[in-house]
């Protein structure tokens, strides 16, 4: 075990606050996987998610003097990280569900191997209806219901790192559900990809 491994983000910021720069690799090792899997949310392909997360970690460690632990470092990460992605596509004008082939890769969302290929079938079958559905949501009630979902953000993180008032994620999360439903109940009316 290196020296810091066992301390808090907390911690582990005022030390290199206070001059252990060092430690600022351990914070990059504890949060990277999530930072790169919200970079694939935004940019759908690794080489921009892993530019995303390099500049995410970049703009973190010149403001780290500036967290002040009114919320947790992750919450205050995922801020920094919603708004540089937020402004890259602003830029670039374009966005890509969380849920895509590069995630498979990581067996990040995988549920357990299916006993026979038709329960592997309907599983990829289910999968492509709902990326298809996600993507048809509009973005402010995506990146919320992603955040919720599949970054496991509480209401009140959301809010801080979307910068919408609490009441209004609630809202976004109860009307992304409802949307999610309901294009998945025309995709199965439809019959499946």
């Amino acid at each position: 075990m290196r020296a810091g491994d066992e301390f808090s983000d907390e911690v582990l910021i005022s030390h290199i606050v206070a001059g252990e720069r060092e430690l600022y690799r351990i914070l990059i090792e504890r949060h990277q996987q999530k930072i790169y899997s919200l970079g694939i949310s935004f940019f759908k392909n690794s080489d921009d998610a892993a530019d995303f997360t390099q500049e995410v970690f970049m703009k973190a460690y010149t403001a780290l003097s500036g967290f002040q632990g009114r919320s947790r470092f992750s919450t205050w990460l995922y801020r920094i990280a919603y708004n540089t992605g937020i402004n890259s596509l602003n830029r670039r004008q374009e966005f890509a569900s969380l849920a895509n082939e590069e995630d498979d890769q990581t067996g990040c969302f995988d549920p357990p191997a299916p006993d026979n290929v038709e329960q592997e079938l309907l599983r990829k079958q289910a999968k492509v209806a709902v990326k298809r559905a996600m993507q048809e949501l509009p973005e402010r009630f995506r990146i919320c219901l992603e955040l919720y979902f599949f970054y496991d953000r509480s209401y009140e993180e959301i809010a801080v790192i979307t910068g919408f008032p609490l009441n209004t994620v609630k809202s976004h999360i109860f009307r992304a559900k409802q949307l999610l439903k309901d294009n998945l109940s025309d995709s199965m009316e439809g019959g499946l990809p």
